[in-house]
């Protein structure tokens, strides 16, 4: 099961409905297939369940998806090494200097020699369309990774008007409050960690394993540093780390939440796949419910 580590959220800015059949049809067409002897990279929608062909798993109104991007890795400095000894057996052959086509030519030769026995990094990220509440879901701490993703489902359904997930309130006005005041609402608890910067100076302090509520940090937020990064935990539930751009890092689910569905077998892969996924969103949505609520509402964007 793909749980979430690293979160991004996105609002749809128009509604999205899709049946299942729907959505499996579309991602079809950009299914991922493994790269060939001659293929640098290939990147399509891989099937978010081992036991199922179908590359997409939904339960209600929720659907996952997993985007897979296979890349060759052809360190530089080998496809330069072959190509400065070709290169110079050949210009001295030829007693001149090779033009920049001729180069890039041979070089085009070595990569095509190489290709077949390069090995092949393999990078997965899942989608979670939560379309009750109309947000999209990226697990991913890259927003580049995440954009390229979603620029695939963009692809696969003809359109998808996302937005990055804003708030009414400035997160980070909001969350220097809570360690100037020492406290945060009841369903979150401070922990040791955190990054302050100043917007003049663009001077950063990293905390860690820091008393939140010490006389430096008080000194610093004095000084007209803000918050910019906070180690949060939300009690019985997961710890994270909230970043004043709305994103998630380090999401540690508590043990009495992994352990939920441990009264399901390991054999029957599917029925805890499912179990486990109805979990995380139950709890995410959640979360996410009670963050905009914190934070004021959703920002609309003009």
């Amino acid at each position: 099961m793909y749980w979430f580590k690293n979160i991004m959220i996105y609002r749809l800015t128009t509604p999205l409905d899709l049946t299942s059949a729907m959505l499996e049809e579309k991602l079809q067409a950009n299914k991922y297939r493994p790269c060939t002897q001659s293929d640098m990279s290939r990147f399509g929608w891989g099937a978010p369940l081992i036991t199922s062909e179908q590359l997409h798993f939904n339960v209600n109104k929720q659907f996952l998806l997993v985007s897979h991007r296979e890349e060759k890795l052809l360190p530089a400095p080998v496809i330069k090494s072959e190509m400065d000894e070709r290169i110079a057996v050949l210009e001295e052959k030829e007693n001149r200097r090779l033009k920049k086509t001729e180069k890039q030519a041979i070089k085009d030769d070595v990569v095509a020699m190489l290709l077949p026995r390069a090995f092949s990094k393999h990078q997965h990220t899942a989608i979670w369309l939560d379309l009750e509440n109309q947000l999209v879901y990226v697990d991913s701490a890259s927003s580049k990774r995440a954009e390229d993703s979603l620029a695939l489902l963009r692809k696969s359904l003809g359109s998808l008007p996302v937005v990055p997930l804003s708030f009414v309130l400035e997160p980070s006005e909001v969350m220097t409050n809570w360690v100037a005041k020492g406290h945060t609402p009841n369903w979150l608890t401070l922990l040791e960690e955190a990054e302050l910067k100043s917007f003049d100076t663009e001077s950063t302090i990293r905390c860690k394993r820091q008393d939140l509520e010490s006389e430096e940090i008080e000194s610093h937020l004095a000084a007209g540093k803000y918050v910019t990064k906070l180690a949060l935990e939300w009690e019985d539930h997961f710890s994270f780390i909230f970043n004043d751009d709305v994103t998630f890092s380090r999401v540690k689910y508590a043990d009495e939440i992994k352990e939920k569905n441990d009264d399901i077998l390991k054999e029957d892969i599917a029925q805890r796949f499912d179990a486990d996924f109805v979990l995380m969103t139950e709890e995410l949505k959640q979360f996410t419910q009670y963050l905009i609520e914190e934070f004021g509402g959703i920002k609309e964007r003009l």
